[in-house]
């Protein structure tokens, strides 16, 4: 019984891991995105209104 115990805590743990590092992978990718864009200034289209005043 305590074989079975240990192992379900064993795969509880490998299973916490192994979502934390997908979690932290996804942190990264989504840093280095972030990253490419920062260097690249406004990527906006510039708008000008020419509608009069009303």
């Amino acid at each position: 019984m305590k074989i079975i115990v240990l192992l379900f805590a064993i795969a509880l743990a490998l299973g916490a891991t192994i979502k934390k590092s997908a979690a932290d992978l996804q942190e990264i990718s989504v840093r280095q995105e972030l990253n490419l864009y920062r260097h690249q200034g406004n990527m906006l289209p510039v708008v000008e209104v020419v509608a009069p005043r009303s």
